[in-house]
């Protein structure tokens, strides 16, 4: 079953045709005969969030193991067939989803769907302990590499930690911790799989140069032979109160290059008009160079390197505002809080001027067109607003959205939002050159190092 394609207003001309195959598969197809290139890309309605205390990074772990052959493709032949035909691969894990992903030749397109096919109906059928060993073995060095041993890397764990309370769905990122991958088993894993990886469980979205007919046939070829599974559950609560109602807060003394604040702001659920107003008022505060905050602790007061304030979209909880500073040397936490808690309430207060707010909007708009005139952009997209939101033509107008927010109600979610009582911070303070907080040493000598710079 589907339905034709047609424009919507606000889409840019772009159209997309929604199928449904009689196990549960959703399927979006998307023409743009532009390039000689198709892209497919598949999403799973599962994230970290669909976890359980106790085995954390399931989800993240299992996305390693769909690349570790299947009962037609052994080992490493995902990737070697992908590549082999002049395509591109990968996935991705996050709170809310897991995605798998090719853009490909179109004479190869039909590959691309087999493989995705393939792995869906018979993972089970090569899981074996060797490949669970292989892969928890890479998750582990990955943690390594990109948490735990590199500057500020656990960042984002401990804010999204202080930011959802403890037993809440969003409590704990993706990645897990060290112990629950451990603790995993090759049971685990295979339940996993039969609960999650299913077509019911799923949107493909195929986007470029395709025919729609041909396209359509080869999914319900590859696809429609692989039995749903009714065993999911739906993911915990994870609603919230607007406001934290205080200010979390923890500091951490490592081995850092600079100072840094950053904070973790509590924003209107993702799929709403009050957060597309967050995102605009996000990226007139902290957007890239011209942003108001930047403006006034690089450039004016020079006291941060970088000042930066981005959005976390998130539909199943709050939404997170960003806030990541860097402070410039010598300088200390409390002059860059003030100066930022400053901004934010002046701009509470005021809102924001016309040329912020078409400033704001015409940035927010290009990286919605770049992303929607990709035909990789486009694909995941389309599966985002399937998954997320029940309707993948909402990615066709969400440009729009963006440029309807009105600068009052900008102002509204910055007043309601942006405020010391509904953060998360962390500090991070830098070990001196003999391992001792580096903080307890700059006491005496802020005048003179404030002179130096």
């Amino acid at each position: 079953m589907g339905h034709t394609a047609t424009a919507q207003a606000g889409s840019g001309g772009l159209t997309a045709t929604e199928h449904r195959l009689a196990n549960g598969l959703r399927v979006v197809l998307s023409e743009d005969h532009l390039t000689p290139v198709a892209a497919v890309c598949l999403w799973y309605d599962v994230g970290s969030r669909h976890e359980v205390k106790g085995r954390t990074g399931l989800a993240h772990l299992f996305e390693h193991l769909m690349f570790q052959g299947s009962a037609s493709v052994p080992g490493n032949g995902h990737f070697e067939l992908v590549q082999g035909a002049g395509g591109s691969l990968n996935g991705t894990t996050s709170f809310e989803r897991t995605n798998y992903f090719e853009t490909m030749p179109t004479h190869q397109l039909e590959l691309a769907l087999w493989l995705e096919a393939d792995r869906m109906g018979s993972l089970l059928a090569a899981l074996d302990d060797e490949s669970m060993e292989n892969q928890r073995d890479v998750v582990k060095n990955e943690r390594r590499q990109r948490y735990d041993n590199v500057p500020y890397g656990t960042a984002f764990e401990r804010l999204t930690a202080l930011a959802y309370p403890e037993g809440h769905p969003y409590h704990h990122t993706p990645i897990g911790s060290m112990a629950d991958l451990d603790a995993a088993s090759l049971e685990d894993a295979r339940a996993f799989f039969r609960t999650y990886y299913a077509p019911n469980n799923a949107v493909l979205s195929v986007v470029g140069d395709i025919d729609p007919e041909k396209t359509l046939a080869w999914v319900e070829k590859y696809f429609g032979s692989i039995p749903a599974h009714d065993g999911k559950q739906p993911p915990r609560d994870g609603s919230l109160p607007d406001v934290i109602g205080e200010q979390l807060r923890e500091e951490i003394v490592e081995e850092v290059p600079a100072r840094a604040l950053m904070a973790a702001y509590r924003l209107p659920h993702d799929g709403t008009r009050e957060c597309d107003a967050a995102d605009v008022a996000l990226t007139i505060l902290g957007g890239g160079e011209s942003s108001l905050l930047h403006n006034r602790l690089v450039r004016r007061d020079q006291t941060a390197v970088a000042a930066g304030f981005g959005m976390l979209r998130l539909a199943g909880a709050p939404s997170l505002g960003w806030l990541d500073v860097k402070t410039s040397s010598g300088v200390e936490i409390p002059a860059i809080e003030a100066a930022v808690d400053e901004e934010l309430a002046r701009f509470a207060a005021e809102g924001p001027t016309a040329e912020e707010m078409e400033r704001a909007q015409a940035q927010l708009e290009r990286e919605w067109l770049d992303r929607l005139s990709t035909v990789a952009g486009r694909a995941d997209e389309l599966c985002r607003f399937a998954v997320l939101f029940g309707d993948p033509q909402l990615a066709l107008t969400a440009v729009q959205r963006v440029l309807d927010v009105t600068a009052e109600e900008v102002q509204a979610v910055a007043a309601a939002r942006l405020r010391p009582d509904n953060r998360a911070v962390l500090v991070y303070e830098p070990l001196a050159a003999d391992g001792s907080d580096q903080h307890e040493e700059s006491d005496d000598s802020d005048e003179n190092e404030g002179a130096e710079q």
